[in-house]
């Protein structure tokens, strides 16, 4: 009998680890969400092409004012030799043939803030780049910063979408495995029941078990979440340069608070259902 319980205990315990494994995935995935909405908006390029009597000496210092400014993320100098190069990459080596000088101007590759990856913030930017004397155009893809933003919101609406129906199948699995676990057990609560132990001193050592059982299964869900964790950081390096590692504590303590609860809260229900059947009832 003890090895029969203990082989149910230990079955319940890893169908919840591996049940709140995927809630600490799903919460991870949530946590982020920010950080990889603006990690893509951070990595769109705005051109600013300077004119062509302007140095590179005063491009530079042009770009020294732009790190300064509130809504600049990065800016990266293209030289004019840098510029040839591209071109003729693109377009040949002897595409510079039929100029007599370099058409190609100095320019400045400026990576947005993510507040202002949006089309009427864009305009103000472009604005206030455009002001300076030294700027001839400042280029950017308008539609692709509404396609950037329209992709985003769907991509977070169907993530909320799959996150609480995986939450939901969560509930619904860890539910039924602490109701089968309890309702094995449930002559036992009969017995109490006909020696006159009230309902609170009978759901009383079920609840502490309940929470044990909760507490142990989301320490190894969170060990295994971990080792996942680590080993995409050694395999997928630049993934890691969207998710926050220093959320990690926010998504445990998500899924140690899932398991302690649903866990807690389905043993609770069966137990009062049970404590309420009566005999006949126990054999179905």
């Amino acid at each position: 009998m003890r090895r029969r319980l203990a082989n149910a205990y230990l079955s319940s315990v890893i169908s919840i680890s591996l049940v709140l494994l995927l809630v600490g995935l799903a919460s991870m995935l949530l946590v982020n969400a920010k950080g990889v909405s603006n990690y893509f908006k951070e990595n769109m390029q705005v051109t600013v092409m300077m004119k062509q009597n302007v140095t590179e000496e005063e491009a530079v210092e042009f770009q020294d004012v732009l790190d300064g400014e509130r809504f600049i993320g990065s800016t990266t100098l293209v030289t004019r030799e840098q510029g040839r190069r591209e071109m003729e990459d693109l377009l040949g080596e002897d595409f510079l043939d039929i100029f007599e000088t370099s058409p190609i101007p100095v320019s400045i590759e400026v990576t947005l803030k993510a507040d202002y990856v949006s089309v009427d913030s864009l305009e103000v930017v472009k604005e206030a780049i455009s002001a300076s004397d030294l700027v001839d155009e400042v280029e950017y893809q308008s539609s692709l910063v509404d396609a950037l933003n329209a992709n985003l919101n769907r991509i977070s609406m169907i993530m909320g979408v799959f996150i609480a129906l995986l939450l939901f199948i969560s509930y619904v699995l860890i539910n039924n495995t602490v109701r089968l676990n309890v309702f094995s057990r449930r002559f036992t609560i009969h017995t109490m029941k006909l020696v006159g132990a009230t309902r609170s001193f009978i759901r009383a050592p079920f609840l502490v078990q309940a929470a044990f059982q909760g507490v142990f299964s989301a320490f190894i869900a969170i060990i295994a979440l971990v080792g996942i964790l680590y080993f995409m950081r050694s395999e997928f390096e630049q993934l890691f340069e969207i998710f926050r590692l220093d959320l990690l504590l926010t998504v445990m303590a998500i899924v140690l608070v899932s398991g302690l609860v649903i866990c807690m809260t389905s043993t609770w229900f069966v137990v009062n259902r049970l404590v309420s059947l009566r005999k006949d009832d126990l054999y179905y």
